[in-house]
């Protein structure tokens, strides 16, 4: 075999670099987070990352080839006016715009959508960078109020309860119900936490207007003894 036989590229031969540049830069634009599209100056969608393309629960390539304003509502019509006047007059500004849309399985957002004009010459018509900015947070579901609890007493703190109502003190409570003082206290001590009250005399008032205590009763007796 010659030298010159192999099985590579002809001498003097090399892949295209802009298709090799083109090719890193898609690769490179998928993974932004940042949304982003490339459109024709008419609205023709050339090139969409996966961020893009996530905000309508697509693929990048169902959104190619279609319009940006099927998925986009323009909030005002000067930047339309801006672009065409900078076409015309071959700049190559950034422009922003406010816009509207509605993401897949969620609610109406609204954010700005930057424009950029690019293209290789100035004599030719742009197209059109677009990356997109959140100003809103995603509409969610409301989660329905949670229903307020009824504070409640166990049947040994209805009884300490009871026994307060009627005037007992902490020893006569605990040879009553069969604890030590310290015991009873600790019931107190919970319930005056749990229902945020600072003495027995609003407990025992709490307690009535709960239903913990039978009204209409004397002696003082749980509603629902056990």
């Amino acid at each position: 075999m010659r030298p010159t036989d192999s099985c590579g590229p002809a001498p003097g031969t090399r892949p295209d670099a802009a298709v090799i540049w083109r090719n890193r830069a898609l690769r490179l634009l998928d993974h932004v987070p940042l949304p982003i599209a490339v459109c024709e100056w008419g609205g023709r969608i050339l090139i969409v990352n996966r961020a893009m393309a996530a905000e309508f629960g697509g693929l990048p390539g169902q959104l190619r080839n279609r319009r940006i304003l099927e998925y986009f509502t323009l909030r005002d019509d000067a930047t339309l006016q801006a672009l065409g006047e900078a076409i015309r007059l071959h700049r190559r500004s950034q422009y922003s715009a406010r816009v509207s849309w509605t993401p897949a399985g969620r609610g109406e957002r609204r954010g700005e959508m930057t424009v950029d004009l690019v293209s290789d010459t100035p004599e030719q018509t742009p197209n059109l960078l677009l990356s997109l900015h959140a100003r809103d947070e995603p509409a969610t579901r409301p989660t329905p109020p949670v229903p307020a609890t009824r504070p409640t007493a166990s049947p040994i703190e209805a009884r300490i309860l009871a026994a307060a109502a009627r005037g007992a003190t902490t020893a006569r409570i605990a040879k009553e119900i069969g604890l030590t003082p310290d015991g009873v206290n600790y019931h107190l001590t919970r319930l005056s936490r749990r229902w945020q009250l600072p003495n027995r005399t609003a407990l025992v008032a709490r307690a009535y207007a709960l239903g913990v205590l039978a009204p209409d009763t004397w002696p003082p007796e749980p509603a629902h003894p056990h």
